[in-house]
C-alpha cells in the first residue's frame, strides 16, 4: 500500500489517495479463490476443483476482485490514515476505485476528521465552591429515613389513614356494568402512595376493616386502557384488613440493629460524617462543572456534525442498556412515553454536544501541557475499572481497548490540571442560613 496524496477538500474533510500494489491484488485475489472454489462448478472439473485461472477465463480475471478488494481495504485504508497522520471521525467514503493492468489498483477515501482545536485561559478560573454544613436536622431526617425502612405493620383498630396499608378487595363498574381490568383481591394498598387513579385513595380514609362502599372516580384523560380514558367509574370497596407503622424507637437497640453500631451516639457521628462527605463531593463536582464550563467557553473549534450524532448514538445506547437492566427495551419505553427513536436521541443531543465539547478541550489541554500516560497507569486504572464492574481484570481489558484508557487518563489530567491551577473560594453554608436567605429573598419580591 502507499499514500498516493492528502488532500483538504473541506472544513474537516480530507481526502486520500490510495494504491494498492499488484502483489497486494493477487495475493488476496489467491485468497479469494481459495474461499470460494468449493462452491464453484466448471465443466468438465468437480465442483470445487476447478483451477484458479480456468475461472478467471471463464467468468473474467476480475471475478474474484470485490472480494479481494474487501479483504484488503482495511489494512490499506489505516496504514494511509496513519502515514497521513490524520484522526478520523467517521467511516470514510469510498470511490473512484481503478484498476490498471499488472499494477495493482488505486481508489479515493474522503473521510472527515477531528477539528483543529483552540483553547485558551485554562489555568487560573475563577471559582465558587459552597459546602453546605450539616447540622443535627440533616442528621435526625436520616434517622427518620432509617426508622421508616426498619418499620413493622401492626394492625390498626381505627379509621384509616393516610401512610396505612389497606388489604382490599375492589371491583369497578362503569355504567353499572364491570369492565375488564377493573378486579382485584386481597390488594395491599398503602394510602397516600399514588398508586391508584387519582381520587381513589383518598375516599378509601376513614373507613375501618371490614367496611364495603363505593369509590367513585374519573380515569385521566391520558390512560393505558383507551376506552377508559376521561371516563367516570364507580368501585365496589370492602376493607379486609387495615395496618398502620409502628417505627422503632430510637435508642441505642435501634442503632444495634441498623448499623455496626453500639449506641446512638455512634450511630448519629457516622451519619453526619457521611452526609458531609457527601455535601463535599456534591460541591466538588459543582466546581468541576464550573471550571469545565468556563474551559468550554474558550474553546474554538468547528465540530463536525457526525461527532456531536455519534455521540448522542452511545448515550441512547447507555439508556437502552440501562432500561434493559430494568426489564424493559426502548420500544417499551417509546410507547410508553408516546415518543419515537429519532425524538429521544435528539433529546441526547444537547449532552452530547457538550461532552464533545469538553473531551476535545481537555485533549488540547494535555497536549499543550505534554500529559503522558504510563503503562503503569493503564494497568493501574484497569485494576481500578475492574473493581468498580465487579468484574475479572482480563474480561475489563477484553472490551476496553488501551488505547481508550490511554485517552481517558490523558483527560483525567488535564482536568486536574485546570483544577489544580483554579483560584477557588470555599463558603461554609448553614443550611438554616441558607432557608433565611431564601425567606427574606421572598419577602422582597
Amino acid at each position: 500500500m502507499s499514500l498516493i496524496s492528502t488532500k483538504k477538500v473541506d472544513t474537516n474533510v480530507v481526502e486520500l489517495q490510495i494504491a494498492v500494489s499488484e502483489e497486494q491484488l493477487q495475493a488476496a485475489t489467491l485468497t479469494a479463490y481459495k474461499k470460494n472454489v468449493s462452491k464453484i462448478t466448471l465443466p468438465g472439473f468437480r465442483k470445487g476443483k476447478a483451477p484458479k485461472g480456468m475461472i478467471e477465463k471463464m467468468y473474467g480475471k476480475d471475478f474474484f476482485y470485490e472480494d479481494a478488494v474487501n479483504a484488503i481495504y482495511p489494512e490499506a485504508y489505516e496504514a494511509a490514515v496513519a502515514e497521513a497522520g490524520i484522526d478520523p471521525v467517521d467511516q470514510a467514503a469510498v470511490d473512484n476505485l481503478e484498476f490498471k493492468d499488472g499494477e495493482g489498483f488505486t481508489f479515493r477515501a474522503t473521510v472527515t476528521v477531528k477539528p483543529e482545536v483552540e483553547v485558551s485561559d485554562y489555568k487560573g478560573i475563577k471559582a465558587e465552591k459552597n459546602v453546605e454544613t450539616i447540622m443535627a436536622a440533616d442528621v435526625n431526617a436520616e434517622l427518620d429515613k432509617l426508622r421508616e425502612r426498619n418499620a413493622r405493620l401492626v394492625t390498626a383498630d381505627r379509621a384509616a389513614k393516610k401512610d396505612d396499608t389497606a388489604t382490599i378487595d375492589f371491583e369497578g363498574f362503569r355504567e353499572g356494568v364491570a369492565f375488564e381490568g377493573g378486579k382485584g383481591e386481597d390488594y395491599p394498598l398503602v394510602l397516600g402512595s399514588g398508586s391508584f387513579i387519582p381520587g381513589f385513595e383518598e375516599q378509601v380514609i376513614g373507613h375501618k376493616a371490614g367496611e364495603s362502599f363505593d369509590v367513585n372516580v374519573t380515569f385521566p384523560e391520558e390512560y393505558h386502557v383507551e376506552e377508559l380514558c376521561g371516563q367516570p367509574a364507580t368501585f365496589k370497596v370492602t376493607i379486609k384488613n387495615l395496618q398502620k407503622k409502628e417505627l422503632p424507637a430510637l435508642d441505642d437497640e435501634f442503632a444495634k440493629d441498623v448499623s455496626e453500631f453500639d449506641t446512638l451516639a455512634d450511630l448519629k457521628k457516622d451519619l453526619k460524617e457521611k452526609l458531609q462527605s457527601a455535601k463535599d463531593e456534591e460541591a466538588q463536582q459543582e466546581v468541576e462543572q464550573q471550571l469545565i464550563d468556563a474551559v468550554i467557553a474558550n474553546l474554538k473549534a468547528e465540530i463536525p456534525a457526525c461527532m456531536i450524532d455519534h455521540k448522542a448514538n452511545e448515550l441512547l445506547n447507555d439508556f437502552a442498556y440501562r432500561l434493559q437492566s430494568q426489564g424493559l427495551s426502548l420500544d417499551m419505553y417509546t410507547q410508553y412515553t408516546g415518543t419515537n427513536l429519532d425524538t429521544l436521541k435528539d433529546s441526547f443531543k444537547g449532552n452530547a454536544e457538550r461532552q464533545v465539547k469538553i473531551r476535545l478541550a481537555m485533549e488540547k489541554i494535555a497536549e499543550l501541557e505534554g500529559v503522558s500516560v504510563t503503562m503503569d497507569e493503564i494497568d493501574a486504572e484497569y485494576k481500578r475499572l475492574a473493581g468498580m464492574y465487579g468484574l475479572e481484570e482480563a474480561k475489563v481489558r477484553e472490551f476496553i481497548p488501551a488505547s481508550d484508557v490511554e485517552q481517558d487518563l490523558f483527560i483525567t489530567k488535564a482536568i486536574d490540571i485546570v483544577r489544580n491551577s483554579a483560584d477557588i473560594t470555599v463558603n461554609k453554608v448553614k443550611k438554616s442560613a441558607k432557608k433565611k436567605d431564601e425567606a427574606e429573598e421572598s419577602e422582597e419580591k
